[in-house]
């Protein structure tokens, strides 16, 4: 999004929100939980109290960073229950901000449209992000997660060692473009993988309504 209108004032101000190093903290927090956060969680996450904590969340949830919901603690329903408590996600908002102004997400829908036009460009820009995903790998020096992390993705992984990806990078786009952006997703990962030479992870297509289309499995490593 960059500046020059009302849109842009929101994203500048949902931005500036996030200026508080300990708001920053509790929004990174909610953003890695593998679920709804609750009041009590995110304040002993960050060493405050429960009322402080609450302040910074919904001030975050002004901003449009943070969505509210209630519900009641696990075990606890029916007469006498109590009050269901209010409960933080991430929303699904995206903001950026560019000056002078940028337009990456439009020349992104123009690649991604030639590629639904012609089977050979799909096939030049999936292996494109495959190579790129190659060196990214490569430069985490083997750090799978790390890699993952700095092409945006917000990795989690599984009791099982499974890598979870709780977001995708191209959400934007992927709304209107379903089949090509995962499929250059998947190419992506698949040359993270290679260049970070996990040779336990196996990228699958395994398409999700609330987080990337892609899940890392992992088997175990073979003995020698």
């Amino acid at each position: 999004m960059a500046i020059g209108g009302s849109h842009d004032s929101v994203a500048v101000a949902a931005l500036s929100s996030l200026d508080d190093p300990l708001r920053r903290q509790m929004y990174e927090f909610v953003a890695d939980a593998d679920g709804p956060v609750s009041r009590e969680e995110a304040a002993a996450a960050a060493g405050v109290g429960r009322t402080l904590a609450a302040y910074h969340l919904d001030k975050l949830a002004e901003a449009g960073l943070l969505t509210v919901s209630y519900q009641r603690p696990p075990g606890r329903s029916g007469p006498g229950a109590g009050r269901p408590a209010k409960v933080y996600t991430p929303s699904a908002r995206e903001v950026s901000v560019s000056v002078p102004p940028r337009a990456y997400e439009f020349l992104a829908r123009l690649i991604v449209e030639a590629a639904e036009r012609d089977d050979h460009v799909r096939t030049t820009v999936n292996e494109t992000a495959y190579d790129a995903g190659r060196r990214v790998g490569a430069d985490a020096a083997g750090d799978l997660i790390a890699a993952l992390r700095s092409c945006g993705y917000r990795p989690a992984v599984s009791d099982d060692d499974t890598v979870i990806l709780r977001n995708c990078p191209f959400h934007a786009v992927a709304e209107d473009h379903t089949e090509v952006v995962c499929g250059l997703n998947l190419r992506l990962i698949e040359g993270i993988v290679e260049g970070s030479r996990d040779r336990t992870a196996r990228p699958r297509l395994e398409p999700h309504p609330t987080r990337c289309c892609v899940v890392v499995h992992r088997r175990a490593a073979s003995r020698s």
